[in-house]
């Protein structure tokens, strides 16, 4: 081989072991809610599925006060945020992903005045973000702050961003290129908003359409969701379910592409997508007779303006208040609804290829693996099914505590937070 082709196949095995190394990196992160996409899915294999207390538990750290955010991971650091009892008191903390030990414990806000919230919510419910030297915190209007991860120093704060939750945070913050963007839905004001992550500072705010919001009532304004960007055609679209409407806008300008209207009260599910299609759960719907109800909504999301009369392509009639964001995988649909249905549904049709009723309550949302839904409850029950068109459960497991947060699931682990620690499930 002549010493130039020699060179030249040398640099190409470099930047090869490099991209691989690069994909390697991304895949063994677990950097928002539901994971690096937002989509619930993990590519893990041999997970194991069976646990306790004490039986393929890697290490636990114990968790002051309360919070439900999710954990994240990013390299060897595992970040969630938590709160006292009475909101005066917001802070994050981090541990190392190896042992579980405690890196940073860190005390970013203390309100001046403490907004209210639901019983079952807490102070520190929505998730933090991660990705290389950075960490986005946020407790709705009570605080966003970025944190440098090597250090734990704090790079800037936001503390003036007023929405009345009324029941307390809960929409989860997402980086999106140079921006990190939040949605605010309150009973006061509703808007979707992208700050500099660099600085924090405002790159564009978008109000929500005002003559959809004016007819409902206060409370009924409210909306708790976490946006997901799909890509249409090589353009990226930011999805965002509110209270009265979903709406795809340009996540570079915050500018409106399209609209599906329906609903007059909170919105709390994510969207989800695959192959192209976008599926959402609405908020209530008051028939004139008959009780309330919500809808899960398939979209094409290729369309312009008001597009509720033609693009949506199924419903499937839902009670209120779903919690829950589904996962989708291989063109089947999981979820478990309020009344403690799980539902495994046809992506393409809306048909439903089977549905049990569970005893226990889940508020968390599942997560996937390459050949498993993991489902845990808020009594600590973790139910493991096998993915496919017929119901097959393979496992049931416990932890001791309260269970409101998503679990991670990377590097052959799956981390789960209860009321008062982080486990680290795994074999040795």
């Amino acid at each position: 081989m002549k010493p130039f082709l020699k060179y030249t196949s040398a640099i190409w095995v470099a930047i090869l072991i490099f991209s691989i190394q690069l994909v390697n990196a991304q895949q063994d992160n677990w950097t928002h809610f539901r994971g690096s996409h937002l989509d619930g899915i993990s590519t893990e294999t041999q997970l194991p599925l069976l646990w306790n207390d004490s039986t393929n538990i890697l290490w636990k750290t114990d968790i002051q006060d309360k919070g439900w955010s999710s954990p994240i991971v990013y390299g060897d650091q595992v970040w969630l945020t938590t709160a006292t009892e009475d909101g005066k008191k917001l802070k994050a903390v981090c541990m190392d992903f190896n042992t579980g030990k405690k890196i940073f414990d860190l005390n970013l806000f203390q309100p001046d005045t403490v907004i209210p919230k639901h019983s079952i919510n807490s102070y520190a419910t929505p998730t933090p973000c991660i990705e290389a030297g950075f960490v986005y915190l946020d407790y709705g209007s009570l605080g966003t702050a970025c944190v440098n991860t090597s250090n734990g120093a704090v790079v800037w704060k936001r503390t003036d961003m007023v929405c009345n939750h009324v029941q307390g945070p809960a929409s989860s913050p997402m980086i999106y290129k140079n921006l990190l963007i939040l949605h605010y839905e309150g009973i006061d004001v509703q808007y979707i908003v992208a700050l500099s992550k660099q600085t924090g500072e405002t790159v564009w705010k978008t109000e929500r359409p005002a003559a959809l919001y004016e007819p409902l009532l206060p409370i009924g304004k409210k909306a708790y969701i976490t946006p997901l960007i799909v890509n249409l055609k090589g353009k990226d679209l930011l999805i965002s379910n509110g209270a009265a409407v979903c709406i795809a806008y340009d996540p570079e300008t915050g500018k409106e592409v399209w609209r599906v209207v329906q609903g007059e009260d909170s919105t709390i599910a994510m969207p989800i997508a695959e192959n192209g299609i976008v599926y959402f759960y609405t908020s209530f719907v008051s028939p004139p007779d008959g009780e309330k109800y919500a809808e899960l909504l398939a979209v094409n999301p290729d369309g312009k303006g008001d597009i509720t009369g033609t693009n949506i392509l199924w419903r499937f009639k839902s009670p209120i208040l779903q919690l829950l964001t589904p996962v989708i995988k291989d063109g089947l649909i999981y979820t478990i609804d309020t009344r403690n249905v799980l539902y495994c549904l046809d992506a393409k049709t809306g048909a439903e290829m089977y549905s049990k009723k569970l005893k226990s309550k889940y508020n968390s949302s599942p997560i996937c693996d390459a050949e498993n839904v993991y489902f845990t409850s808020v009594k600590g029950e973790t139910m493991v099914i096998k993915q496919g068109k017929q119901l097959q459960i393979i496992a049931e497991n416990k932890l001791t505590g309260e269970v409101n947060a998503t679990a991670a699931l990377l590097r052959k682990s799956i981390l789960l937070r209860t009321d008062s620690r982080l486990y680290r499930v795994g074999t040795k």
